[in-house]
């Protein structure tokens, strides 16, 4: 359901519970009402307003609760970068990686998604314990049935995911079928993307 939906909703609700003066109908215009505030809190996404940036996307809110959280914790993330560039390594990329049990220096897409998913309160794995290697990621997301098929238009929050090779995370999808993404470990930074309606030809999404 959309944001405008809820608060078309929330509005019909509060209107029948309590009636307004007429000056008062449209005062959820511009503000968020308390209802619609304890919607937000109870789907977890943090803020008064969806974590999602449109980033040339017209898809907002929509994913899993987790999903969205992951997402506005890896916004926040944009412009990290290795230093130096190729090494795989910065002071912020080792904070990714301690998300994933066992991790080493090297490619770090699977770090970043996974760092995003514990810091939403979801982490990665059947003992939270994070993924490196994306096929690992995927492999657990099809035992678990987390998987949703490419073709299929994902949701901001999914992780989109190419073979073993690349991992991110769904930002926001146009009408026309692009998928805009963010991205650990592209072009040596956490990168927004911008992927055709296959995603570029992406495997498929997992969604929290």
């Amino acid at each position: 359901m959309s944001v405008e939906s809820v608060m078309a909703r929330v509005a019909a609700l509060e209107e029948a519970l309590h009636p307004r003066a007429p000056a008062q109908v449209g005062a959820v215009r511009g503000r968020l009402s308390p209802n619609f505030q304890a919607v937000l809190d109870q789907s977890g996404v943090p803020g008064s307003t969806s974590p999602v940036l449109q980033t040339g996307g017209v898809s907002a809110a929509g994913g899993s609760g987790a999903g969205l959280r992951a997402l506005s914790f890896a916004q926040q993330e944009v412009g990290v970068a290795e230093q130096p560039p190729g090494s795989n390594d910065a002071p912020r990329i080792a904070d990714y990686r301690a998300s994933t049990a066992g991790a080493g220096i090297g490619p770090w897409c699977g770090y970043f998604v996974s760092w995003a998913a514990k810091q939403a309160g979801a982490p990665l794995g059947e003992a939270g314990q994070g993924f490196g290697a994306v096929s690992s990621a995927w492999d657990w997301a099809k035992r678990t049935g987390r998987t949703i098929p490419a073709g299929q238009t994902p949701q901001a929050g999914d992780l989109i995911v190419w073979n073993g090779t690349h991992i991110g995370i769904v930002e926001s999808v146009d009408q026309d079928g692009k998928v805009h993404t963010i991205e650990g470990n592209s072009s040596n930074a956490v990168t927004r993307r911008t992927h055709d309606r296959t995603g570029d030809g992406a495997t498929g999404y997992i969604r929290f």
